[in-house]
């Protein structure tokens, strides 16, 4: 990663720098990119990978690619299914502590991840944050949920908004601010995502939800332009400055995701949340930048859950 210590992806890697690694089960690393991916994180001291798939595959993989393993660990199995169901097992039994999405469908982790008999389920409802590097933002923007809730209840969304606060007080800023996102900043029964984002505010300031300042409905013009909110005569603490966007939907979410990064150039960082581990997700699209600025957030992720592990004993 060029230009160190100039970039938003960068201030996160420096946060790390002092941190220790963190043992993470890499899941099915079968192809070039997501074996390079982990190992090129293994290489900055972000995590320390346990590879779990066939384990002649995983080796032939490494040697056409030319990426050394060293010593690294290997948990042999047979095919993609039994990979997702091992690294479950290796968080479990406490040897991981991140998992890492290698080159098996997404589907096929998160039905290991969230089993109701051997998953890593909490109280909590799992959901996805894109932790964005956009150039013309002035800070990280994490986007949620754009990959797991096809379409959120009131109920979830109160999950998927305190797993993505939790993540920024991880990562920083302390206190986000979270800018609730509909069509139009009125609120309206014609449209529920109104309404949804009206509750979540009323929920945050009785405590239902904790840790950030919530605005909504915001239009996405107002939630990002201080002076747009202003001519639309909306006084926002979180107009022009949110930390978070909060989708009304999986699709909305999706859309506003992809439009940053190929209108506006943006880099994204993937990790799901909610589970008793981050789960890093990483495509084979992602560039080098993504792919360790993904491990950066789940390494900081998973100190935090250290540090409130030892404060909680």
């Amino acid at each position: 990663m060029s230009n160190r210590g100039t970039g938003k992806y960068e201030q996160l890697l420096e946060r790390c720098e002092n941190l220790e690694a963190i043992p993470t089960a890499v899941v099915h690393p079968c192809e070039a990119s997501a074996l390079a991916g982990a190992m090129e994180a293994a290489g900055k001291g972000l995590i320390r990978p346990i590879l779990v798939g066939p384990a002649e595959r995983i080796k032939d993989v490494a040697e056409q690619a030319k990426v050394a393993l060293g010593d690294v660990e290997i948990v042999d199995t047979p095919h993609s299914h039994e990979s997702a169901k091992q690294v479950v097992q290796l968080v479990r039994t406490g040897r991981a502590e991140l998992l890492m999405k290698g080159s098996l469908h997404t589907d096929e982790l998160m039905a290991a991840v969230v089993s109701r008999e051997a998953g890593l389920r909490t109280a909590r409802r799992i959901s996805h944050v894109f932790a964005m590097d956009v150039p013309t933002y002035h800070k990280v923007l994490i986007v949620t949920d754009a990959a797991i809730n096809i379409a959120p209840t009131l109920e979830d969304k109160v999950h998927i908004c305190q797993n993505a606060i939790d993540l920024c007080n991880s990562i920083g800023p302390a206190r986000p601010k979270v800018a609730i996102l509909a069509a139009v900043e009125s609120v309206t029964s014609r449209m529920p995502a109104t309404i949804d984002a009206a509750a979540l505010c009323k929920m945050a300031e009785r405590g239902q939800i904790t840790g950030a300042v919530l605005d909504g409905p915001l239009a996405f013009d107002n939630a990002i332009s201080k002076d747009a909110a202003l001519t639309k005569g909306i006084h926002s603490e979180v107009a022009g400055d949110p930390d978070i966007l909060l989708a009304p939907d999986l699709e909305a979410g999706n859309i506003l995701a992809k439009q940053l990064s190929f209108l506006a150039n943006a880099d994204s960082a993937g990790l799901v949340l909610g589970a008793k581990v981050p789960v890093i997700l990483t495509s084979r699209a992602d560039n080098v930048r993504s792919r360790i600025a993904s491990c950066a957030v789940g390494m900081l992720a998973a100190h935090a859950r250290r540090e409130a592990a030892a404060g909680s004993v």
